[in-house]
């Protein structure tokens, strides 16, 4: 039995969580461009939730962007898919399946740009949401009245415009627009980008008074590890225990964050957030995205090097290990925490800490170390220096797992051979691939010096840290023993020492 709104009341199991058909009558209120798992599992997610429980009262209408693909899949299911969340909270295990209904349509912009338009003519349509990947918010110097635009600013100008002459100006026509790009000040870029369009299509004062008057656009930041579509074999388990078939099915995280710049305004057009504790809609959202950056990136950062190379694959691996287990939680909670550069509050960073680590050890999320030291020195700089410097100037000591990560890093970057294949690295006879910017340098650096010279000889390179952390001496030494030793050692030795 395929799902779809016909089947809806022909399954049974009490395991999912089944929308009530009264849903299918609420109006189109959010205008979402993109089809990605990211909107399905965290945007439509809070949407479908605030809709079961009576408070925003609203469906989605989806425009599919690409070129690539179609909606085939969308409308024999009459838009519906089942989200799988799987996960810990709290130390507890969480299985949670809810057919999600949130979506009303899904439009095609190659082909359907014609009703895409004719969407902007509906009074109760006021947010849209977009997740176009970040290379999507980008100028591109283009006729908005192409049909379609080709890049997703255009896209949206061409809707406001519409928009704009639909609602005669009115200022209750405005529209609450919140990217999910993962890029900082994603709103404001993509503000910028539009006022830029609308110069070069020359577009008249008065609608650019509008847009400015009467529209919102909202920096935002999310956070759910949305693998997708779940293997074959795992599928097939979930869709017996079910009851049903579904091409569209889902997997995801139990932790959820959409974190929203906005006022009491925007507060009462996103009345979905309401429904779930993940939605926090905040005049500044600064201070969540630090948390994330530093405890959650920053401290998957500093331990890649080191875990990758003491043997493990996945982050849940490593979690599952007493030594490199205590590591992580000591790395993040006693060395980052109390260093992060911005006000936060420490019974705040420690709660946010104890999420991540229940992340970490998510048994579903096959996180793999390989992966996360992808641009691993770009992430370093952004992620940890800023840290390590804040520490030192707090402290007036050497962060040691903090150290111990950086020469863990070092030794990782330790780049053997460079080919047509790209720059790889060699540890115990086994090779492993270095996706690096500064692949290249760390090539160079490594042929020159041995370990404690090119430990003084990076540390001090301005240019890569935008700051000289040579000048940090106890840093530089506590390095140098640590990248010796690790060199010979086995790490768990050196992580048991920190105690």
């Amino acid at each position: 039995m395929r799902l779809n709104k016909t089947n809806l009341s022909a399954i049974t199991s009490p395991a999912v969580q089944i929308p009530g058909v009264e849903v299918f009558e609420l109006p189109e209120k959010v205008l979402q461009f993109g089809t990605g798992v990211l909107l399905r599992g965290l945007p439509d997610y809070f949407i479908d939730k605030a809709n079961q429980q009576g408070i925003f009262n609203g469906r989605v209408v989806v425009v599919k962007s690409t070129g690539s693909g179609g909606t085939d899949a969308f409308g024999e299911q009459d838009d519906l898919y089942t989200l799988c969340v799987r996960g810990i909270d709290q130390g507890v295990k969480v299985e949670e399946n809810r057919v999600c209904s949130a979506i009303s349509r899904v439009l095609s912009a190659k082909s359907q740009w014609d009703e895409v338009l004719k969407c902007a003519h509906n009074p109760q349509l006021q947010i849209i949401i977009s997740n176009t990947t970040e290379v999507g918010i980008a100028l591109v110097e283009e006729d908005i009245r192409q049909e379609p635009p080709v890049s997703f600013p255009a896209k949206l100008l061409a809707f406001l415009y519409e928009r704009y002459q639909a609602c005669n100006g009115s200022a209750d026509g405005g529209m609450v627009i919140i990217p999910t790009e993962l890029i900082v000040g994603n709103a404001d870029r993509l503000y910028e980008i539009v006022l830029d369009l609308c110069r070069y299509n020359k577009l008249d004062d008065r609608f650019m008074t509008w847009l400015k008057e009467h529209n919102t656009f909202c920096n935002s930041l999310v956070d759910r590890i949305v693998p997708g579509r779940p293997a074959p074999e795992v599928k097939q388990q979930i869709e017996e225990s079910l009851g049903f078939e579904d091409e569209l099915m889902i997997i995801c995280e139990v932790y959820r964050l959409w974190a929203i710049e906005g006022n009491d305004k925007v507060k009462k057009i996103i009345s979905f957030a309401g429904a779930d504790r993940g939605v926090i809609i905040a005049p500044d959202i600064e201070i969540y995205r630090e948390l994330k950056l530093r405890l959650l990136n920053g401290t998957h950062t500093l331990s890649c090097g080191l875990v990758f190379l003491s043997g493990f694959d996945t982050v849940k691996d490593a979690m599952e290990d007493a030594v490199f287990g205590k590591f992580i939680h000591d790395l993040m909670l006693n060395d980052i925490a109390p260093a992060i550069p911005s006000p936060v509050d420490e019974v705040e960073a420690e709660r946010f800490g104890m999420q991540v680590l229940d992340r970490f050890r998510n048994p579903y999320i096959k996180h793999q170390w390989i992966n996360i030291t992808l641009q691993y020195t770009s992430k370093v700089k952004m992620r940890v220096v800023p840290v390590l410097l804040r520490y030192v100037e707090a402290y007036k000591k050497v962060p040691q797992h903090i150290a111990l990560g950086f020469a863990a890093y070092l030794l990782f970057m330790k780049v053997e051979k460079k080919d047509s294949n790209g720059f790889a690295g060699e540890w115990k006879g086994k090779p492993y691939p270095v996706n690096d910017d500064k692949a290249e340098y760390f090539f160079e650096q490594w042929k020159k010096y041995e370990a404690d010279e090119l430990v003084q000889q990076v540390l001090s390179d301005d240019a890569l840290w935008g700051a000289d952390l040579s000048l940090l001496p106890l840093f530089v030494q506590t390095v140098q023993n640590d990248l010796r030793r690790l060199m010979s050692e086995d790490p768990a030795g050196l992580i048991t020492e920190l105690g």
